[in-house]
């Protein structure tokens, strides 16, 4: 397979697998593969000579209405693919994270029994919920290239074809992160303990859990004056959101909040602010993530539409909702869900990682975790993708 020139279609739908398809190409190359890529690419894809037959754009819909308004307008990239690759088929093709649109594209690649083998690059949360998804999986999918060991161990239990191939945030973010410099490049008095307040990036979540983080500031600025705050704000509609919730607490907890808006085009302000913390508390997600690969002591929370809820809980298969949890398999960060995101909850959690021995422990957790991405079972994904070729 190797001798002579592989042709390979990749589909990504956002800046982060825009990311991860840049990557591979340049992986394939320095492995000395002779390929050439097509499909659905960003900037950076391009920029490695991938030919993009439509904008990246035209997948990054969110919502359901949204999505349900563009369905035609997906039906026909789609189509205008199986199209493509049904007159001039590909070798292989990987769709990268967008499980929505690429699982789709591979089921219907298949259902025309075209010699084109499929990859799906980032596993969709199947292990969580919705677990009958994997049948699909199953049937339209060759190989699953998964950022997690987990879900390798999942996958293996459902008998399909899978690969942990690390995260890429793992080798991103480095082992050691000198808080003090963090610091110093937000501006932070570097005397000061700062205990950073994620209640998330959108409006909807500010509105909801703004309040619970700055109720859960005020008791502990009455017993703990010295502590600083740090609220990070993605941009300057949310600062301005925060800046209205904050005129509704007294100025001397004002006064011990630095919000920092995110400045330039990559919104890294969240990660930046969490680096430079001595303690996290944040909205449960995948910043929880970046937390953890920063090996700060963190709680995370999350309050959600009680009907909503409700319907997610009946679906979700697993014990854990953070990341940090679900990679360890049992508690690591304390997780505050719906009932039990209170104010008093919160502070208490946060007072306890002021114990520098229990914060140290958990830090010393993260490491470990963080070190299990970068581990040497991780396999290259060129290799996996190679190997379903041969």
């Amino acid at each position: 397979m190797q001798n002579r020139k592989l042709k390979i279609g990749i589909v990504v739908g956002e800046v982060s697998g825009d990311t991860l398809g840049a990557k591979l190409i340049r992986s394939f190359r320095e492995q000395g593969i002779d390929a050439e890529f097509e499909g659905i690419g960003g900037p950076q894809m391009i920029a490695e000579g991938f030919k993009s037959f439509y904008p990246m754009d035209i997948l990054s819909v969110m919502g359901l209405v949204e999505v349900l308004k563009d369905i035609k307008k997906l039906f026909a990239v789609r189509d205008g693919l199986v199209e493509k690759w049904t007159a001039h088929p590909v070798d292989v093709f990987i769709g990268i994270d967008a499980p929505d649109f690429n699982l789709r594209l591979s089921k219907s690649l298949k259902q025309k029994q075209l010699p084109i083998k499929t990859v799906q690059y980032v596993s969709p949360s199947v292990w969580a919920w919705r677990q009958g998804r994997v049948h699909g999986i199953k049937a339209s999918i060759d190989l699953v290239l998964c950022l997690f060991p987990f879900e390798k161990a999942f996958y293996k239990k459902w008998d399909v074809p899978a690969a942990f191939v690390g995260h890429p945030l793992a080798s991103q973010l480095p082992l050691e992160n000198p808080i003090l410099q963090a610091k110093e490049e937000l501006g932070l008095d570097l005397t000061q303990r700062h205990i950073a307040l994620l209640p998330g990036s959108r409006r909807g979540e500010i509105e909801k859990l703004g309040p619970l983080v700055l109720d859960a500031a005020k008791l502990l600025y009455a017993k703990y004056p010295n502590y600083r705050f740090v609220i990070p704000a993605i941009n300057d509609a949310r600062k301005q959101q925060i800046e209205a919730l904050l005129t509704q607490y007294p100025k001397a907890l004002v006064d011990q909040i630095d919000l920092l808006e995110n400045s330039g085009t990559e919104s890294k302000i969240g990660r930046q602010v969490m680096n430079a913390a001595n303690i996290v508390a944040l909205a449960s997600g995948t910043a929880t993530l970046e937390a953890m690969l920063l090996h700060r002591p963190m709680v995370t929370f999350y309050k959600l539409n009680w009907l909503t809820y409700h319907v997610v809980k009946f679906l979700i298969k697993i014990q854990y909702y953070s990341l940090p949890n679900i990679i360890a398999g049992k508690k690591v960060i304390q997780e505050l869900i719906q009932k039990d995101a209170t104010p008093e909850k919160l502070a208490a959690e946060i007072e306890k990682l002021m114990n520098i021995e229990t914060a140290q422990i958990q830090a010393m957790q993260h490491i470990t975790m963080h070190k299990q991405l970068l581990a040497g079972n991780s396999e290259n994904p060129v290799e996996a993708i190679l190997n379903i070729l041969d």
